[in-house]
């Protein structure tokens, strides 16, 4: 592997502690009010919806309900299959596959919003962080081509799981998405988002991956009915 053993790129000195603290403690702020913001707007509009006799009916509201869960749901960190729930349970199966696409709109914008992202500011997050171990393995990544960036993820992984993990990619991106609980490893927006990040998946078939994560549950609420059992 020729880039491999290419010298690491030269980086910058990181910050001063306090002041790489301060500015990682903006950016969470940042996520935090706006994802707060949106999340109050959404159950403002929600409850609006509901105790209008004619609420779901009215084009404006609705889509303004499912713009904001799909924004809310690309967000890191928010548990975005718990909106969708709350969003099926007050809506019924009527708007379930107006849900799905907005579910997978929402995480399709968190894996685009990662590609566009250069690596470079990830780079300087660590750096704030004194994470220059990390910051150096990013910069190395950033300097590979797609294929290179596979191998180079092969690399770190033990070589027991390494070919399912990166062959599979697409499966384990889909299983990942539906994983109870997985707002503690970012979320579906967070997850698609490093996707995005990683450079190592093909537009297409991520979009795909994540159409099909995020079908099962409002397709069986539209087809057969079923709904959550606190609806």
């Amino acid at each position: 592997m020729k880039d491999h053993a290419a010298a690491p790129p030269a980086l910058p000195a990181p910050p001063p502690l306090k002041v790489g603290l301060r500015r990682t403690l903006v950016r969470l702020t940042g996520v935090a009010v706006l994802a707060l913001a949106l999340h109050l707007l959404f159950r403002w509009a929600e409850g609006w919806i509901t105790q209008n006799e004619y609420g779901w009916a009215m084009p404006g509201f609705l889509a303004l309900v499912l713009l904001i869960h799909a924004v809310l749901i690309a967000i890191p960190f928010v548990p975005g299959v718990e909106i969708g729930l709350s969003v099926l349970a007050a809506g019924g199966a009527e708007i379930a596959p107006l849900v799905w696409l907005a579910t997978a709109c929402g995480l399709t914008l968190a894996y685009a919003a990662g590609g566009l992202v250069p690596l470079a500011w990830l780079q300087k997050v660590l750096l704030d962080l004194h994470l220059t171990g990390a910051a150096q393995v990013v910069a190395r990544f950033e300097a590979l081509p797609p294929k290179g960036r596979v191998a180079f993820v092969n690399a770190f992984l033990p070589r027991k799981y390494y070919s399912w993990i990166v062959r599979y990619r697409y499966v384990n991106l889909a299983v990942l998405i539906n994983l109870p609980g997985n707002s503690v490893i970012g979320g579906g927006g967070g997850i698609a988002f490093v996707s995005g990040l990683s450079g190592t998946f093909r537009a297409p078939l991520a979009m795909l991956a994540i159409a099909l994560a995020t079908a099962p549950v409002p397709l069986a609420v539209w087809l057969f009915g079923w709904g959550p059992p606190f609806g």
